[in-house]
């Protein structure tokens, strides 16, 4: 088993290891939600925009201002199409840094796990030695008893 300050280095560089993942996880996850909210924030605007110009359609507009509303909505259409991409990369990228978090706090946690049995195991020696002692004392001060010479 590894010497206990072998294992408690391991440990820290587990837990900074740990710390810088959670860290890009936590960039991640801002990158996300951004993302998500500027795709929303279209949406929203593409449908307040045709709800909008419906009421103008009602009433009747030109053959060139119908056109100019096609051709905005298909940019908005267009720019929705690409933020929806950007959101889905974005959600990629929030599941590799979640795996690596993951597979460092893993690591880190079966560093921990060793230095715990190797401190548990190092206890039970200890005991056992305070414990075969004390029955040496307590024979050699039998025998003593027994043999007072």
């Amino acid at each position: 088993m590894a010497t206990p300050s072998a294992l408690n280095t391991l440990i820290d560089l587990a837990h900074k290891e740990t710390d810088a993942a959670a860290k890009q996880l936590g960039t991640a996850l801002r990158a996300g939600e951004e993302a998500d909210q500027k795709l929303d924030l279209l949406m929203q605007y593409r449908d307040d925009y045709a709800a909008r110009r419906q009421a103008d359609l009602s009433s009747g507009i030109s053959a060139t201002h119908f056109n100019n509303f096609q051709v905005f909505m298909q940019k908005l259409d267009h720019a929705i199409t690409g933020q929806q991409k950007v959101v889905g990369e974005a959600r990629q990228r929030i599941a590799q840094a979640r795996a690596v978090w993951q597979s460092c706090e893993q690591k880190k946690m079966s560093f921990v796990t060793l230095a715990d049995r190797a401190s548990k195991e190092d206890l039970r020696r200890e005991l056992w030695r305070d414990q075969k002692q004390n029955d040496e004392h307590a024979a050699r001060r039998a025998l003593h008893k027994s043999n007072p010479s």
